[in-house]
This record gives C-alpha cells, sequence and structure tokens, in this order.
C-alpha cells in the first residue's frame, strides 16, 4: 500500500491534469443551446476517482466492494471527506475512463532508451468450461491461444524498456495476433533501438519494415528455420527477455490486472487502466543494469 504521502502525490498530479484536461475539452465541445443543462457536479471529482481506483491496485485487495467499504470509507475519510456510496462511485467509473486513459499516455509512461521488450499476456475473463454460456463479453472477448494453452478473453500488449518502465499498451481481443499491434505507427511511437520479442514476433515482412523506421527487431529462430549470425549484445539482451514476463506477472498478482468477476466491459477497461497505472507508480520496478560503453565506433542502432 502506498504511504500518505504517495498517496498525496498521485492526487496533486491527477488533480492538475484532470484540470488542464477539463480546459481543452470544453474548447471542442459541441454546446447545445436548445435545451438547459444544469452542469451540476459530481460530489467527489475526477482525481479522487482515479486515485481510489489506483490505491485499489497496490494494497493487494482482492474485493473492491471490501476495499471500498471497509478501508476507504473508514480509514481514509480524513483524505477523502466527500465520499459517496459504493453503488454511486461503480457508476462514476465510467465518467473517469477517458481522463484516465490520456493521463496514463501522457503523463505515467517511462521513456525509451533504446533497448525495448514487447510482448502480450492473456487477460481470461472466465474458465474455458462456461465460455458457451459466457454474457457479460458476449461479443467482444475470443478465443485464443497463448504457450499456457487455450484462453478465452483479451490480450495486453505491452513495450517496456530496460528500467521496467511500460513504454506503451493495447488491448485486443484474445484471437488477435501479437504482430498486429506492432504494424500500427501508434503503437511503436517514440520507440527506436533494439525491439525484443519471443519466437511469435518472427516475420520478414514485420522485421524489414521496422528496421525501415529505425527499429531492429531481435528474436530467436525457430527450430525448423535457418541459423543466422547474432552479435553477442544481441544473444545476452535475449536472455534478458524475461524482464517483461516479470512486468506482466507483477500486473496480474500484485495489481490484479486480471480477474473473472466483471459485470460490464466498462468495469472491465476501469480495472486494467488502474492497474496499469498503480504499476507506474512502484517505486522498484524489474530492470536490468545496462552499462553504456562510449567507444567512437560506428554503428547503425
Amino acid at each position: 500500500m502506498f504511504p500518505e504521502s504517495k498517496v498525496t502525490e498521485i492526487y496533486c498530479m491527477a488533480d492538475d491534469f484532470c484540470k488542464e484536461f477539463t480546459l481543452q475539452q470544453e474548447k471542442y465541445m459541441i454546446k447545445d443551446m436548445k435545451t438547459m443543462h444544469r452542469n451540476k457536479p459530481n460530489r467527489m471529482n475526477d482525481a479522487e476517482i482515479m486515485v481510489i481506483l489506483i490505491l485499489f491496485h497496490s494494497g493487494g485487495f482482492r474485493c473492491f466492494k471490501h476495499y471500498y467499504k471497509e478501508y476507504v470509507c473508514k480509514h481514509l475519510k480524513h483524505l477523502f471527506p466527500r465520499q459517496v456510496s459504493y453503488n454511486r462511485f461503480v457508476e462514476l467509473e465510467k465518467e473517469v475512463l477517458l481522463p484516465m486513459t490520456i493521463f496514463i499516455k501522457k503523463v505515467l509512461l517511462g521513456t525509451c532508451t533504446g533497448i525495448s521488450f514487447v510482448d502480450s499476456t492473456p487477460l481470461c475473463v472466465c474458465r474455458n468450461q462456461r465460455i458457451l454460456i459466457h454474457k457479460t463479453f458476449e461479443g467482444l472477448a475470443e478465443r485464443g491461444r497463448c504457450s499456457m494453452g487455450w484462453f478465452f478473453g483479451f490480450k495486453l500488449h505491452l513495450i517496456i524498456n530496460d528500467k521496467g518502465e511500460i513504454l506503451n499498451f493495447m488491448f485486443t481481443p484474445g484471437n488477435v495476433d501479437d504482430r498486429e499491434p506492432l504494424k500500427q505507427g501508434k503503437f511503436l511511437e517514440n520507440i527506436k533501438g533494439k525491439l525484443c520479442a519471443d519466437k511469435g514476433y518472427i516475420g520478414q515482412a514485420l522485421f524489414e519494415n521496422l528496421f525501415l523506421n529505425g527499429i531492429q527487431l531481435v528474436t530467436k529462430v525457430k527450430n525448423n528455420m535457418r541459423n543466422s549470425l547474432m552479435s553477442i549484445a544481441d544473444k545476452i539482451l535475449l536472455r534478458k527477455r524475461a524482464l517483461i514476463e516479470t512486468v506482466n506477472d507483477e500486473l496480474k498478482n500484485i495489481a490484479q490486472i486480471e480477474h473473472s468477476r466483471h459485470r460490464s466491459f466498462s468495469n472491465f477497461i476501469a480495472n486494467s487502466l488502474s492497474a496499469i497505472a498503480a504499476y507506474c507508480f512502484f517505486e522498484k520496478k524489474p530492470a536490468i543494469d545496462v552499462n553504456f560503453v562510449n567507444d567512437g565506433q560506428l554503428a547503425i542502432f
């Protein structure tokens, strides 16, 4: 659980962002002159809702209802004096999805250091035995296959740097190929240098396309493929690819980004975004020790 000083810091960052976001949003909104609107503000502002959602994923809680009623309402009353009921708070979650997404994308993500890792992890929404009777994500979630077997749900695609900081993320249905997000320019925006991945990202056309954009895709070769020359540095980086697996593990076991108790798609997105935001505020992240030596030699990357 974050200390009280850290909670105050998170709130200040979120509140400053929400104020600027509201000002920019009002500039592009179409005003309805025919209907009168009260525009009465909520009892809790967007920053307070975002902070409460983020704190849930930092304290090891597993039930949000128990967390809100027994912890927030009783022990954080001095930090959030204008609290609402649990049912009302669940309704207000939907209103902070857009600010939360932009807050993560523009404020919390890390910077590329020239060494990046990409991977996808499944987000199961139900057990395989319940796929045919599942209704919550009907038409949205799909069957997919990963190294652990078949699953039903979504995929979380992550790009991190050597410091364990998240550079970008994307949610897709479970049946989407891992290479599809790399074909989109927005997903690889501000990414440069070496991009380490597993064998699921092997593709000649993808490698050439990324190479032309200043990204070297580094992967292992399959057993039935012809062996290719690889530098010692690239081989060492591939051995450190377990770094992103550790990030996925922390997102699932500490931040609880994956569970099967969602009752709506908006609740799933709110839970996933707040888990990613909570991870970005972790003080200790998995990282590898990389030292750069300036030897004066010319290099492409």
